[in-house]
């Protein structure tokens, strides 16, 4: 066989190329078209009452008629919930998906995994109403932004813990050989080697369970009560939250309150992303010099 017959490339070949190529950038689009709409609707609508007065003010004593008042008690609320959240379930999961990879053998293994499969299609007014009936119907606890959090915590634990496991499996063995070979234990293995090397991909994963959570409505509407006022204590009595204050806002007929709602819609977009950013920035940092 000639050199010249194996670097030629057949016409057909190519027109092949051509539209798989083609018919793959027409899908990019149709998939983005979505997310721009969303965002330059969500941008115009709610740019109109974005400003500092809005991010640091809140709604007590104002009329919804008013054309002032602003997001501040949701912001806190919101910020709070999903922090707590996150504290109780990073560690969590990190846990979880280490004993999945490294050390999940048998029947308990099977089991983690089956209960982490079904909590992924938990619907989250199950998770609200599961905290609903245990925290505060059984146990006897007042509605509270910890309540909310824990139902959050519920919906925010199986996509961390089945990122972590899927950053652990792409580690290559070799390195854990490597180090193996090197007469290190294998814990220390796994915080030394291991988890480094999977960081950007569990920060990631991290950052996809919290953006989930910070926008449920649900689980809030039912656990944390409703406010106007600023609360800065998540454990004792009602607090703001910023689904629920697009919620509330957008179900009334006034278009001040309309436009607030579509004000804390962009605040809400602009947390995820800042977290996504700051989250990205950490995974940078942390990463083994040689994956940067």
């Amino acid at each position: 066989m000639s050199s010249s017959s194996l670097t030629h490339t057949s016409p057909t070949r190519r027109l092949k190329d051509k539209a798989a190529y083609v018919i793959v950038g027409l899908a990019f689009v149709v998939a983005v078209i979505p997310l721009i709409s969303i965002l330059w609707t969500v941008i115009v609508k709610g740019g109109k009452d974005f400003d500092v007065y809005f991010l640091s003010h809140s709604m007590r004593n104002v009329s919804e008629s008013d054309s002032y008042g602003g997001a501040y008690h949701a912001i806190l609320g919101t910020l709070e919930q999903v922090g707590i959240a996150a504290l109780i379930t990073i560690p969590l999961s990190l846990l979880v998906g280490i004993y999945l990879v490294e050390y999940g053998h048998g029947r308990l293994s099977q089991a983690v995994t089956f209960f982490v499969d079904v909590m992924m299609g938990l619907p989250s007014i199950v998770a609200g109403l599961f905290i609903l009936s245990v925290w505060i119907l059984g146990a006897g606890f007042q509605a509270s932004g910890f309540a909310a959090s824990l139902a959050l915590t519920i919906l925010m634990l199986p996509v961390a813990v089945r990122s972590t496991e899927e950053m652990l499996k792409l580690v290559s063995p070799a390195l854990r050989e490597a180090s193996y070979a090197l007469g290190v234990s294998k814990w220390r293995t796994i915080t030394k080697v291991v988890l480094p090397t999977a960081l950007p991909g569990i920060v990631t994963g991290m950052m996809l369970g919290v953006a989930r959570i910070m926008g449920e409505t649900a689980p809030v509407l039912l656990l944390v009560g409703v406010t106007q006022s600023i609360n800065p204590n998540p454990f004792s009595e009602p607090q703001g939250s910023l689904p629920l204050f697009v919620f509330s806002e957008s179900q009334n007929s006034l278009a001040t309150a309309i436009n607030r709602g579509w004000a804390a819609a962009l605040t809400l977009i602009i947390l995820v992303m800042l977290l996504n950013l700051i989250a990205r920035l950490i995974a940078w940092w942390k990463a083994p010099a040689a994956s940067r």
